[in-house]
């Protein structure tokens, strides 16, 4: 990765006490530096900050910087000609300025391979993040990627200099790519509408939309044809479509009453949110560190699937200190909580994330199928690792026709059950459905039975009959998924009798018959082994007797 900072030109607008100061210090990791007047100055490094000089930041510390830099627009930012420096001002009530922020800013080339696959699908592509995070960064790398390599007419709508640098000369970190400057933040809006109207550009690059006239702008380019390439501020998906000023970029959210019958059939309330419209954007970038970043390939399906508050699968994207990129899928949670941030652990073979290290740094190789992902799976990871299948997937595709998703998948998490919730039944284990239904749907039976397909009927959608019903559907997969050899092993004969008695109970009697069953008699020490693999089909248990006479019984849920 090659980097260029023209830190040299930076430290020269500085008094020579801090300028001194800092050529000491390996500035690679430079942030910012702060002058506030009647303060002492400081460098913030990525990792900790620190002050540069004992002396206090006086007037003419101040207007000795000041002179030596460009001047202020309206949001109060200015920059060093022919750099990327960006220097900040803070002022008091009678506009002068009293505090600088002088941010460090760099060219990094070859960041952007780890998305270099989504550039080549010429798809609009929204960037999240928070301050600091390196948006403005990718972006510049972007345009000068496009520009130079890709041969688009690419134009960057720069506001305050940042992408391009101070001066009426872009910085060479934009390539060919042309730049148009903006007099004022609040006209930022009317110069993207320029910049379609009159200089025919097949790429936009917009920095920091923030506005609703900035967002309608955004989607009028969209509508016409343009690819996008914008940044916002934010962590989450779930912070933009509940940011009422920027939530059009993902196509807006409205409130739908359905009618009784769409919404028996749906499964859900009567009153739900939707997307208005189609995104100005195809593709979602989260930065949360600047060497992992979360990808949304198919940005209108995850804005819907988050509405209906489906869990989802996400693409993670890192880059290790030797440069390889690793992708793997992980599960995405829609309640504004980075769970899916946690590296998946390589120890425990977890069937919902995987680590596929890509070849000659081509992600378009090392992606991951999409695919249904368990909803927790600790249950084997944790509790009965020892006795299942590693070959196993251990989950169970579960089709709800006409019952309310939201209870089933309250259901689900409840009981940490080995289910996920699929929406279509070809991909589907097993139905899950009420009894009249089934009967009034010839064509649901005709499906089931051409692929093979186990119905399961409740009377009615009430938590208890639901969770009954999910409990049998487990316990038929589980027979499946016990590793027989490793239950028996290192047993005594009379601790393998006992577990076969149990096993021909269960999988004889109460699967089949539907019928409770009484175990024969055993010591205490059997009886916990017996238990321990009743608690794995999900089957209640009670110990009956006295004394020699105690012995298990097992009941249906």
């Amino acid at each position: 990765m090659l980097i260029a900072d023209d830190l040299d030109k930076l430290l020269e607008i500085l008094p020579d006490p801090i300028k001194n100061t800092l050529k000491k210090h390996s500035n690679n990791r430079l942030l910012e530096i702060i002058l506030d007047l009647g303060r002492r100055p400081e460098a913030r490094f990525l990792d900790k900050p620190q002050y540069l000089s004992r002396k206090i930041v006086s007037w003419q510390d101040l207007d000795h910087c000041i002179k030596r830099i460009g001047h202020f627009s309206g949001d109060n930012r200015s920059g060093i000609e022919k750099t990327l420096h960006r220097i900040s001002s803070i002022r008091n009530r009678k506009g002068n300025i009293i505090g600088l922020t002088c941010r460090v800013g760099r060219a990094l080339f070859g960041t952007i391979n780890i998305v270099r696959d989504l550039l080549e699908k010429q798809q609009s592509i929204l960037i999240l993040g928070k301050p600091g995070i390196g948006k403005t960064t990718a972006i510049r790398e972007i345009a000068r990627i496009l520009a130079d390599e890709m041969q688009k007419r690419v134009i960057v709508i720069d506001t305050s200099n940042e992408i391009a640098g101070d001066g009426d000369i872009p910085h060479p970190a934009i390539g060919r790519a042309r730049r148009m400057q903006v007099a004022l933040p609040e006209l930022q809006h009317q110069v993207m509408i320029e910049a379609v109207e009159n200089h025919m550009p097949e790429v936009i690059i917009i920095d920091e939309i923030s506005t609703e006239l900035e967002v309608l702008a955004a989607r009028t380019i969209a509508e016409r044809g343009v690819q996008l390439v914008g940044t916002v501020h934010g962590n989450f998906l779930d912070n933009l479509i509940k940011n009422p000023t920027l939530c059009d970029l993902i196509g807006g959210i409205q409130y739908v009453t359905l009618g009784d019958d769409e919404a028996k059939r749906r499964g859900t309330q009567k009153s739900i949110l939707e997307r208005k419209a189609t995104p100005a954007f195809q593709i979602a970038i989260e930065i949360h560190e600047r060497q992992s970043w979360i990808i949304h390939e198919k940005l209108d399906a995850t804005i819907d699937q988050i509405l209906q508050g489906y869990y989802a699968p996400v693409q993670c994207r890192n880059v290790l200190p030797n440069g390889k990129l690793i992708i793997y899928s992980n599960k995405f949670f829609t309640d504004n909580s980075p769970h899916y941030l946690n590296k998946p652990d390589q120890k425990l073979k977890q069937p919902n994330s995987k680590y596929i290290p890509s070849k000659n740094n081509n992600p378009v190789k090392s992606l991951l199928a999409e695919k249904s992902y368990l909803v927790n799976s600790k249950l084997y990871t944790s509790r009965f690792s020892d006795i299942i299948n590693n070959n196993q997937e251990g989950y169970i595709n579960i089709y709800i026709y006409l019952i309310s998703y939201s209870e089933v998948n309250k259901i689900i998490e409840t009981f940490n059950m080995p289910l996920v919730i699929c929406k279509d039944i070809d991909k589907a284990d097993v139905v899950l459905a009420l009894r009249f239904h089934v009967r009034q749907n010839i064509q649901l039976r005709q499906i089931a039975k051409s692929r093979q397909i186990m119905i399961y009927t409740i009377h009615s959608s009430t938590s208890p009959q639901i969770t009954r019903a999910l409990k049998r559907i487990v316990s038929y997969k589980i027979r499946n998924l016990i590793n027989w050899q490793k239950v028996f092993y290192n047993k005594t004969e009379i601790e393998v009798e006992a577990l076969e008695e149990t096993r021909a109970a269960i999988e004889n009697i109460i699967l089949t018959r539907k019928q409770p069953v009484q175990l024969l008699p055993r010591p205490v020490s059997i009886r916990n082994i017996q238990q321990k693999l009743v608690n794995i089909y999900n089957f209640k248990v009670r110990v009956f007797g006295e004394y020699s006479e105690r012995c298990l019984r097992i009941y249906l849920i």
